[in-house]
């Protein structure tokens, strides 16, 4: 009976008897067929589309038994490489190819693993026989519960987050989540800083002036913790061209109103926290917020006759010790009022009237 190839690698099997005197060489040609597979290490040039074949000869070392496979040339375009079908076998694919062209390596009639145009690396595969298929070793998308032995270095590289994940404490809940800009170019930038120097949490990017947002969710506040300083500051004005002699103060979102249109009757001032928060529901016991009303007056003056919060009147403490009964003539008057929550939708009011000439 003569010799006989095993599927895989391709070994000569020889049979009792036969290749008297050749049994020495055919011997080392396996075992060194065996350690190309185990070991081995070739390079694949690909210079067109389509150029790159992996053989398997009968009986002597072959390109396809090599461990690892390193493709190298530079592509014109999309480029697969195949290896013959009906062959099992684990290979170590590293892409070395220049320009940004996809590479593919696959089995002659099956499916097989690409690289994408600027992915650059190495990928532990295995032929089943029909199809090449990643075994995804060594990547962390397989490693559910991966643990860092030392620190992580990202050696210049950027960490990238999908939309709506970031980073969780032990438990698994969320401390950090970021969220997706399309075409985004301004960012946070954080830096520490040596003794005596405070570290600094900055807005950066490629826009001249950028802003930087602090926002809380709901009716939440952003609370400053011990004592702050302040280098500049601005407060947001709303300038309303129309009379109304029922002022509502949204105090969430309204620290100054501004009237440019004279007063025509005496009117109300009521605070609130907004359209859909109370007052007493946007602030805790043992906070106060102030306020500003800005009304123009003409020849006729008029005044705030009524002073209510979420809707229900009530009696300010007035500088001076009185209520206003008028206004100011051909003047801005300037309301300012300071609510001071004691107790569950109980407030002391401080006002006073500015008379602006």
């Amino acid at each position: 009976m003569a010799s006989s190839y095993s599927q895989d690698l391709k070994l000569e099997l020889m049979v009792t008897g036969e290749k008297a005197g050749l049994w020495g060489d055919i011997t080392n040609t396996n075992l060194n067929i065996l350690q190309q597979a185990i070991a081995g290490y070739t390079t694949l040039s690909v210079n067109s589309t389509t150029t790159g074949t992996l053989t398997f000869s009968n009986g002597v070392q072959s390109n396809g038994k090599n461990m690892v496979i390193d493709i190298t040339g530079t592509p014109s375009g999309a480029c697969t490489v195949t290896m013959p079908d009906s062959v099992e076998k684990y290979y170590v694919i590293k892409n070395s190819t220049g320009g940004t062209e996809t590479v593919t390596v696959k089995t002659s009639s099956g499916t097989g693993v690409s690289f994408a145009t600027n992915e650059k690396t190495t990928k532990i595969v295995y032929s089943d026989g029909t199809n090449i298929v990643n075994s995804n070793i060594g990547a962390l998308v397989n490693d559910y519960s991966p643990q860092l032995a030392a620190a992580l270095d990202t050696n210049g590289q950027a960490i990238q987050f999908d939309t709506a994940t970031g980073i969780q404490d032990d438990s698994g809940n969320e401390q950090i989540t970021f969220s997706k800009t399309a075409s985004a170019v301004n960012e946070f930038t954080v830096a520490n800083a040596a003794t005596g120097n405070a570290p600094n949490l900055s807005a950066t990017g490629t826009d001249t002036n950028v802003d930087l947002n602090l926002t809380p969710k709901g009716i939440g506040r952003v609370t400053l913790n011990g004592n702050g300083k302040i280098n500049g500051l601005a407060e947001k004005v709303t300038v309303s061209g129309t009379f109304d002699s029922d002022i509502v103060v949204d105090t969430n979102t309204q620290g100054v109103i501004l009237y440019t249109a004279p007063a025509t009757a005496n009117f109300t001032v009521n605070l609130r926290g907004d359209g859909s928060n109370s007052l007493d529901a946007s602030m805790d016991n043992g906070e106060s917020i102030t306020v500003a009303v800005i009304t123009k007056q003409n020849a006729t003056a008029y005044y705030a006759s009524t002073i209510q919060v979420d809707g229900s009147g009530v009696t300010p403490v007035w500088q001076g010790g009185s209520a206003p009964t008028t206004g100011n003539s051909t003047s801005n008057d300037v309301y300012t009022f300071t609510a001071i929550k004691t107790a569950s939708s109980t407030f002391t009011v401080l006002a006073a009237q500015t008379q602006f000439a």
